[in-house]
């Protein structure tokens, strides 16, 4: 059974060719995992995270979309204006676990932008955000805070994801392994 989640969109800021392949790989692999709808690669194209992320949607399922190279200011302020709200992943924010700002989210019932940066974001993107948004107030990983983000922000629905179109599923069990192929 695929369940339906709320549209989430995922905007990721600053990728750099020379050392972000990894982790903005990752960062899509979370979001296609964890119910991301699409995932905007902003300013710049890396046919590489496409083929990976490309290869895995294959073998595992997933409708998860992937547009590059949109300036970022422009996917924002589309988004906006097409209705959605905008959660910017931060650690300057409103601390997600000692707020209210994860139900003020959902209150608005409206499709969601999460933008997570690579690097030192704009001043800019704290403005244009909805919500500036803490994965606690300390430096981590942004694929981290997106995981913790979509899960809250699901409530663990996430998790229990099926995708119809996979070639490959886990069956969980309590010890060794049980993949079924199509």
């Amino acid at each position: 059974m695929e369940t339906r989640l709320p549209n989430v969109v995922v905007l990721r800021w600053g990728h750099r060719h020379s050392r972000d392949l990894r982790l903005t790989s990752h960062v899509c692999l979370v979001g296609r995992a964890f119910g991301v709808s699409s995932i905007i690669l902003a300013d710049t194209i890396d046919k590489r995270v496409k083929e990976t992320v490309g290869a895995v949607s294959e073998r595992w399922g997933g409708r998860m979309t992937m547009e590059m190279g949109t300036p970022w200011k422009e996917a924002i302020k589309e988004w906006k204006r097409k209705g959605g709200t905008v959660c910017h992943l931060t650690m300057y924010g409103e601390n997600i676990e000692s707020s209210d700002v994860l139900e003020r989210v959902r209150k608005t019932g409206k499709d969601v932008m999460v933008v997570i940066g690579a690097a030192k974001v704009p001043g800019e993107i704290f403005n244009l955000a909805d919500f500036n948004i803490a994965i606690g107030n300390q430096p981590h990983s942004e694929c981290a805070a997106l995981a913790i983000f979509l899960d809250r922000f699901f409530n663990g629905k996430e998790l229990c994801l099926e995708f119809k179109d996979a070639r490959v599923k886990i069956i969980p069990q309590k010890h060794g392994k049980n993949i079924v192929t199509k």
